[in-house]
């Protein structure tokens, strides 16, 4: 349960910053109410997962996905293109997660 608690608090997390962009500085009513209630939503599916996903790990994945996920989102909901560079940040950012989710030791308790 605890990965798709954690996909549930990274879906949760992009509809928040989604919304909170959208917000324009929570001058909009609904996609101010829908940022609070996504990064609500997603500190409390975060929290359940702490209870079997070891917090560096958690966090590790949640950003790192959350990132690309955003990005992406951004591009699209709001012509945020990104260069090059943030790319091949984001890029690093996804291996780095991918080893240590293969790799570490820390990550099979």
């Amino acid at each position: 349960m605890g990965y798709l608690y954690l996909s549930i608090a990274i879906i949760a997390e992009v509809i928040g910053t989604s919304a909170l962009k959208a917000s324009q500085e929570f001058t909009k009513l609904g996609p101010s109410i829908m940022a609070i209630v996504g990064y609500g939503a997603s500190f409390y599916f975060l929290s359940l997962v702490l209870k079997t996903i070891p917090v560096g790990i958690a966090y590790a994945i949640w950003s790192g996905i959350g990132i690309t996920l955003i990005t992406i989102t951004g591009a699209i909901l709001f012509k945020q293109m990104p260069d090059i560079p943030a790319i091949i940040g984001m890029t690093m950012i996804m291996i780095g997660v991918a080893i240590i989710n293969v790799f570490s030791k820390i990550a099979s308790h």
